[in-house]
């Protein structure tokens, strides 16, 4: 379909790329970095905003700044035909409506916006418009997880009807979402999807990618005829918009990015039970050290604390590279507690920060990078590598995508970069990534 639309993805964490490839991610939206992803080959690009880890004003600024200079943008390249994606978790967390309602504000007027937050390699399906995810091979109504729980975007609702009037404060009922079923949506949805207008709220159903496949060939038809739509939504719709042939390098090769056969290093920042199950797992495999950051020295408020601590991580990560393996930086596990959200997400920006000066300390020579968690590898791409955009290689495990730096990099030229998210793969996964990387080198 050559008169295909760009495809624009506003990603709230670095991972929403996890079922695509060979596109770039942009980390910066000044309007020239914007008009490069507009200008690319690849029908769609993505836009790093990692609103997920801003408070509520500060994700509603950052979306309208994007939006603004991405209709300077457009109008520079003299692009009419675009559609727009609200990245977010499949497991429905993250600043839903805001970031929709700011993007509706300046790009819209909208004909609809979807919520799609299926995400099949992640093991999350939506069905009779209730959104599960697999534990177990069991579906579990997604606000019976921890997921529901969590301390800044909890939610009472796996219905998603209800999940959109619980989350617009009853400005959108339940009863007026539009609700696109399995049966819908393999019969055909063009008639239904035309006769959308004043931004509807749409909720779809999928339970395989073939689902969101058919979908999407209708919402780009009905966008060919002068529809316009907005997407609040996880990975595997992207796939099904994007329509990519196979990546490059199949993920059992991607060893081949690997410099120089040179061991890497290894930042673990998420704290999600998976990732410690498969931080340990990890720490079993031959080749793997583990260095621990003790977070709680940073409640100190002394600089010379992590000034300190930054030393000591740094010596004992030269020592585990120069014998040659790779060296496992992870935050310690145990949870702290804060008297509010936002003292919470300012220690989490003290944590990062400590963390990207590692990165930014690491040894010059190492022959790859894996970061485990969605806001660390968002600051691992634009503040550890400081890019303002890499180019995205494909997926070396369901879920989890390698992005290389540039050949221009002052400190790692083409290192290849693993993006793991926090709850994604079985509890071997972070250690099956090493692996890949480790073999035939």
């Amino acid at each position: 379909m050559n008169n295909q639309p760009k495809i624009i993805v506003l990603d709230d964490d670095p991972t929403g790329s996890q079922t695509v490839h060979s596109c770039l991610l942009l980390m910066q939206w000044d309007v020239d970095t914007l008009r490069l992803g507009l200008r690319d080959n690849s029908p769609i690009f993505f836009v790093l905003t990692n609103t997920r880890a801003l408070p509520p004003e500060s994700a509603t600024s950052v979306t309208r700044k994007v939006c603004q200079n991405l209709k300077l943008a457009l109008a520079a390249e003299n692009i009419s035909d675009f559609l727009v994606v609200s990245r977010s978790d499949s497991t429905l967390r993250g600043h839903y409506p805001i970031e929709t309602d700011a993007i509706a504000q300046e790009l819209g007027p909208f004909n609809a916006h979807f919520l799609v937050p299926a995400f099949f390699e992640g093991g999350r399906i939506t069905r009779d418009s209730i959104h599960y995810l697999m534990v177990d091979g069991v579906p579990t109504p997604v606000h019976e997880t921890e997921f529901a729980r969590d301390s800044v975007f909890g939610y009472h609702h796996s219905y998603l009807p209800q999940y959109v009037e619980e989350k617009t404060q009853g400005r959108i009922s339940a009863e007026s979402v539009t609700r696109f079923l399995l049966d819908d949506i393999r019969k055909g949805s063009l008639q239904r999807l035309l006769q959308l207008r004043d931004n509807q709220c749409a909720v779809v159903d999928g339970e395989n990618q073939a689902d969101l496949n058919t979908f999407a060939m209708d919402v780009l038809t009905t966008a060919s005829q002068g529809k316009r739509f907005l997407f609040r939504s996880a990975a595997s719709i992207l796939t099904a918009l994007a329509a990519l042939p196979p990546q490059p390098i199949p993920a059992e090769n991607m060893a081949e990015y690997v410099r120089g056969g040179k061991p890497g290093a290894i930042i673990v920042g998420s704290h999600v039970e998976k990732t410690t199950q498969q931080l340990e797992s990890l720490l079993q495999v031959e080749g793997t050290v583990g260095i621990e950051v003790d977070v709680a020295r940073l409640l100190n408020d002394g600089v010379d604390e992590s000034t300190q601590l930054l030393k000591e991580i740094l010596l004992q990560v030269q020592t585990v590279h120069d014998s040659g393996k790779t060296p496992v930086v992870y935050t310690s596990r145990q949870e702290l507690t804060f008297k509010d959200v936002n003292t919470r997400l300012d220690f989490g920006v003290k944590v990062s920060a400590l963390l990207m000066d590692i990165v930014q300390g690491l040894p010059a020579d190492i022959g790859f990078l894996i970061s485990k968690g969605g806001i660390t590898s968002n600051d691992v791409l634009s503040t550890g590598l400081a890019l303002n955009s890499a180019r995205l290689l494909g997926q070396i495990l369901a879920g989890c995508s390698m992005v290389m730096t540039t050949s221009e990099h002052p400190q790692f030229p083409n290192l290849p970069v693993v993006l793991f998210p926090g709850n994604v793969g079985d509890a071997d996964a972070l250690g099956t990534v090493y692996q890949r990387l480790t073999t035939n080198v």
